[in-house]
């Protein structure tokens, strides 16, 4: 005789079944097809304005694939990020993390512009981050992927959740955390930091590394002397904070693997790129992308993969922004 399920079990189980149909079904609505019949070359349209930007700013590239990570962990990718101020909205730009270094708005202001009158109502804001990001990452010199589309915008932000994005200063311990918490495993950790192959980082976000790292009066003993001495001369005490130093020292506006070889002599600009070394596995992880570039940019477009499909919005849920900074009808 088969005994039937207690009723509590037969609820969790439909529970669950009900929570994992969600997120596969959100993950399921994205498509590298969602545009073709109503908007069949806003990738190009993306890439050439891209382009154009970085032909008079290098820095443009790694400025808008961060734009992508920093929509991503906050509320999923939703366009929240790029929603400014107003009567309702407490806007993510100036949070800690965001505020006078998240750049590139205007860029992506003339993006949406040019899609617009390409294909009026279709695309979002989401979605040109998610593009973007790819052309900003093959445009400097790394790998393309197949970007998934189909984001829809939020009509809400997150000034709280923006604070707690992984931050520069963040241990093992809580990056771990952070990216487990949105689904992201100890790869994607490793592999989306490797997004610090270009880019600049102003010195108030390390200086404490270079002259009282964790309040001890000395700097971080896991500092290569030779690369301290030179941050210390970028970055004097009592200097300016804003001044921009390169992530990447050996090649500052390409996308390659340096980071990781970069972070095998210690010369992480980064408390957070440098924690990487300390964790036996995910320091095998560096070193396997140290020694082998293909394998860094394959896994890269997977793991921006992972991560653009952080809650999306789907479906009807959500709206298309007509200008990516305001809700639309605000």
């Amino acid at each position: 005789m088969v005994q039937s399920r207690p009723s509590h079990l037969l609820a969790l189980t439909l529970t669950l079944t009900l929570i994992s149909s969600f997120f596969l079904g959100s993950r399921a609505q994205l498509s590298s097809t969602f545009y073709d019949s109503t908007c069949s070359n806003v990738s190009t349209i993306v890439r050439n304005i891209v382009q154009q930007a970085q032909s008079s700013d290098p820095r443009i590239v790694a400025s808008l694939t961060r734009l992508h990570f920093h929509d991503c962990f906050v509320n999923g990718c939703d366009g929240s990020l790029l929603l400014d101020d107003s009567s309702s909205i407490q806007s993510e730009k100036g949070a800690a993390p965001n505020n006078n270094s998240a750049r590139g708005f205007d860029v992506v202001d003339n993006i949406k512009t040019a899609v617009e009158s390409a294909c009026p109502g279709v695309v979002s804001c989401a979605d040109i981050l998610a593009l973007a990001a790819e052309a900003s990452v093959n445009l400097a010199g790394g790998p393309t992927w197949t970007v998934l589309l189909g984001r829809r915008d939020g009509t809400t932000a997150s000034f709280s959740g923006a604070n707690n994005l992984p931050s520069p200063r963040d241990p093992v311990s809580t990056l771990r955390s952070k990216f487990s918490n949105v689904g992201l495993s100890d790869t994607d950790l490793v592999t989306l930091s490797g997004a610090h192959t270009f880019g600049r980082a102003k010195c108030a976000f390390f200086s404490d590394r270079l002259y009282n790292f964790n309040n001890s009066g000395s700097p971080d003993p896991s500092l290569n002397t030779t690369y301290l001495a030179t941050l210390q001369q970028n970055c004097p005490q009592g200097g300016s904070g804003d001044t921009l130093n390169n992530l990447d020292p050996s090649s500052p506006d390409t996308f390659d693997k340096n980071y990781y070889t970069n972070l095998q002599t210690n010369r992480g600009l980064l408390q957070s790129d440098q924690e990487l070394t300390s964790d036996s596995s995910l320091a095998s992880t560096v070193n396997s992308f140290a020694s082998s570039q293909s394998t860094f940019f394959q896994n890269f477009g997977s793991s921006m993969v992972n991560m653009g499909n952080i809650s999306p919005l789907t479906g009807s849920n959500g709206q298309i922004r007509s200008n990516c900074r305001k809700v639309n009808g605000s």
